[in-house]
């Protein structure tokens, strides 16, 4: 049974019971009233002509007339003052609802017997209130990240033309000279590529959702041939792989958005490694589950900056020119990929190690 029909229930039990209560009760006193006036009236001598006396008498003779009258009076009474009980929630409930159309921080108070339902509506409250602090903290990141990112893409475009421009201007430049500025030029080049698909990532993120197509894949293989085709890069910045990868590991998942998720975490690895460390890649089988982890050696990430890392649009690295920070992206869309798959993801980092660890079940069905 549903909580929302046990409110319900709830309620209608208290008004039921009050309402048979209540028309009791009247039975009750209207008897004890009855037989308490006639046990003192008969405890006095009366005269025949007596207006007291005519008056309980009359009571008296007629009890099986007027008793019903009374009670069918009184209970019609009675249906209407409880009836009015309800109507008054209801009143209270609309009230209520309005208040939750724009939530204030004062909180929601109603009658007791609404006690249930007050709780409830509180809560609705509180998360209202949450989300939409959440959503209004998360648009001025994005716009704050598109500012940010549109400025960005002045300073590598300003130098493509630059020396663009200088190239073609200069024509007896040396072969040497011109392959440098021909290289500096491709590497803005580069760099503006890389905001410009960081712009396509917040469009994205914002205007489709994430759906899965799974299939039994072989996540051994899989994260062995992402290690692989990231050793260039590593390379470059002096980086070098510990894996430990068990063999022959199958799941059913998307393989797509597994790769992404992956990838999201090696990239982010070694944008933050420092020089001459080791970046892990371990997987383990535990039961019905497989947990992966990627740990690197970098400076510590404080708690603060831990306890968000997979919020949209958060970056470690908040300034606007730093290479290493992307979009604030990556890490929450590889949050959501991992729970579609009935997955957790988590981040810890201290002594100047950082680790994010990720559980999947072997058949997410």
């Amino acid at each position: 049974m549903s909580k929302k029909r046990l409110y319900r229930g709830d309620i209608a039990r208290r008004l039921l019971m009050r309402y048979v209560m209540t028309i009791l009760f009247f039975i009750v006193a209207l008897l004890t009233a009855f037989y308490g006036a006639k046990f003192l009236l008969t405890r006095s001598v009366w005269q025949g002509t007596e207006p007291m006396y005519i008056f309980a008498k009359t009571v008296q003779t007629n009890f099986q007339v007027w008793f019903p009258v009374v009670i069918v009076i009184a209970t019609v009474i009675i249906t209407y003052l409880m009836f009015l009980v309800p109507l008054g929630y209801v009143e209270e409930l609309v009230d209520a609802a309005e208040k939750l159309v724009a939530p204030s921080k004062e909180p929601i108070q109603l009658s007791d017997d609404l006690a249930s339902v007050q709780d409830k509506l509180n809560l609705v409250r509180e998360m209202s209130l949450r989300n939409a602090w959440q959503a209004k903290e998360a648009e001025q990141r994005k716009n704050d990240l598109i500012v940010y990112l549109a400025h960005d893409l002045k300073t590598p475009l300003t130098s493509v033309i630059g020396y663009l421009t200088l190239l073609r201007d200069e024509p007896d430049i040396s072969p040497k000279l011109r392959c440098r500025y021909t290289g500096i030029a491709l590497e803005k080049a580069e760099r503006l590529e890389d905001l410009i698909n960081e712009f396509f990532d917040i469009t994205r993120f914002n205007l489709t959702t994430l759906t899965l197509e799974p299939e039994r894949i072989n996540l051994s293989r899989m994260l062995e041939q992402i290690a692989y085709e990231f050793n260039p890069i590593l390379a470059e910045k002096d980086l070098k792989w510990h894996n430990q990868i068990a063999a022959d590991v199958e799941i059913i998942a998307d393989p797509d958005k597994l790769e992404r998720v992956f990838d999201n975490l090696i990239r982010n690895a070694v944008n933050y490694s420092y020089s001459g460390t080791d970046i892990s890649l371990v997987m383990r089988c535990r039961e019905e589950q497989v947990e992966i982890t990627v740990s690197n050696h970098g400076k510590t990430i404080p708690q603060d900056k831990l306890n968000r890392i997979f919020e949209q649009f958060f970056r470690l690295d908040s300034s606007r020119c730093s290479a290493t920070g992307g979009a604030g992206l990556g890490l929450a869309i590889a949050k959501e990929i991992v729970e579609m798959h009935h997955g957790t993801i988590a981040a810890e980092s201290a002594d100047e190690s950082i680790c994010f660890s990720v559980t999947l079940p072997r058949n997410t069905g």
